[in-house]
């Protein structure tokens, strides 16, 4: 029986043996937390805590009263030594809490189980997901809240959890599926629950075949959850590929998924919605993966939120002496770094990838040669040449014309492109630049 695709898309090496059969190992705390007070989209947290303030694990030490918005929380018990800016993976600096960790692991009195969550409203589930800080752990980072909350007049029908982990390198979700199988059930079951789904998909891209038959095995005897396994394609587990795969409906241009009546959740956002419900935990600590051949010893570790990369990259032997690059995220939709200090791990910080020469080939930019490759790769749709050209030009009202705004960034056009021409980079461009001018209107 053929496997479930979607249109377009590429087959890049994969590249997860390295870390793939590796258990996830519990990463040691840092010295000092860096917690930084915008880890979503939306309106960044102001501090609710001051220099010199003793804090404990789980104590919300951010917030914003913006509905798009998710709180933090500190990740160690001690106290606050700064409040200042610090490095973040999108290149601009953010405001961060700084804690000198005590290693007590105090937890917040305000910490608790709920031992009665099955019996809770959804206006009640999605207040605790909101205190809890959680956010699109795929590395959209949404608030979670926000995405459970739809217009009332759009009923969902459908709540996806991405298993499809289709970004070569990561294995963090794979590994969560293998080990937390319950977990990422309980948390699916819970979004439904709030959205009034009637049905529930958990999608795997089918170079998992373990993860399919562990997940297969949690969701025995439920009859409104099935376990869909998908072929394996860059990008699978983009949102609308997804939805399209599994549903057969389509997402609108410029539409959101509730208006298709769908939901989509990351496995590991599905892990924190199920301890934030019944362990009252809030979202401090996640799953990353570290490879690439530019790391010593690869592995997947469970990191607390704020541990500075370079910490992270110690417990994993260093760096080898022919690293090229360091890239957070995978290689196809991450972003490469200028260093590592004073950065730390977010809440959407999936992997840290480290490569070397080997892997890493810089490449002059020539002219298009209208092969069309990268329009026939491309999974929405648009003519990525033609916006790439566009903004070449600094015409961004026409790239705005060639549809430039449906771009996922998912990286097929640059990486098929023998040009070697970087669309990608240059539809974001594109996009920022039309976003910036909408706003101002």
């Amino acid at each position: 029986m053929s496997l479930k695709t979607f249109k377009g898309g590429v087959h890049p090496g994969y590249h997860k043996g390295a870390t793939e059969q590796k258990p996830i190992a519990p990463a040691t705390p840092p010295a000092v937390a860096i917690i930084p007070l915008s880890q979503h989209i939306g309106a960044p947290c102001e501090p609710l805590v001051a220099v010199g303030d003793e804090v404990k694990m789980g104590q919300k030490i951010g917030d914003s009263k913006g509905f798009v918005s998710a709180p933090v929380h500190a990740s160690v018990s001690g106290k606050v030594v700064k409040i200042a800016q610090c490095n973040s993976a999108l290149g601009r600096p953010v405001d961060a809490v700084f804690i000198e960790n005590d290693y007590q692991d105090a937890w917040h009195e305000s910490v608790q189980p709920n031992p009665d969550w099955e019996k809770m409203t959804p206006d009640e589930l999605k207040k605790i997901i909101r205190e809890a800080g959680i956010v699109g752990m795929g590395g959209a980072t949404f608030p979670t809240h926000v995405k459970l909350s739809p217009p009332a007049d759009q009923k969902i029908d459908y709540v996806l959890v991405n298993g499809a982990e289709c970004e070569p390198y990561l294995t963090a979700d794979h590994r969560a599926m293998l080990e937390r199988p319950e977990d990422i059930v309980c948390g699916l079951k819970l979004a439904m629950k709030i959205v009034a789904a009637p049905r529930g998909f958990i999608a795997i891209e089918d170079n998992k075949p373990d993860a399919i038959e562990t997940m297969k095995k949690a969701v025995a005897g439920e009859e409104n959850i099935e376990v869909a396994a998908l072929h394996t394609k860059y990008p699978q587990g983009a949102e609308k590929q997804l939805i399209k795969v599994l549903t057969g409906r389509e997402v609108p241009s410029g539409g959101l998924p509730a208006a298709v009546g769908c939901l989509v959740q990351n496995a590991g956002t599905c892990i924190a919605i199920a301890d934030a419900v019944r362990k009252g935990l809030p979202l401090i600590e996640r799953i990353v993966t570290v490879t690439g051949s530019g790391i010593k010893e690869p592995r997947n570790l469970l990191v607390r939120v704020g541990t500075p990369v370079a910490e992270v990259v110690e417990q994993c032997g260093g760096f080898t002496a022919n690293l090229r690059k360091v890239i957070i995220g995978g290689p196809m939709m991450g972003l490469a770094q200028p260093g590592v200090d004073n950065l730390p791990v977010t809440k959407g910080t999936s992997g840290v990838l480290c490569l070397t020469d080997k892997e890493v080939t810089i490449d002059e930019i020539r002219p298009c040669i209208r092969c069309g490759k990268c329009v026939e790769v491309c999974p929405v749709s648009i003519m990525p040449l033609f916006i790439g050209s566009s903004v070449e030009q600094g015409l961004y009202d026409k790239a705005e014309h060639y549809n430039a705004m449906d771009c996922i960034e998912c990286g097929c056009c640059s990486y098929i492109c023998p040009a070697k021409r970087p669309l990608t980079q240059w539809i974001r461009m594109a996009k920022g630049e039309i976003a910036a001018k909408k706003a101002a209107k």
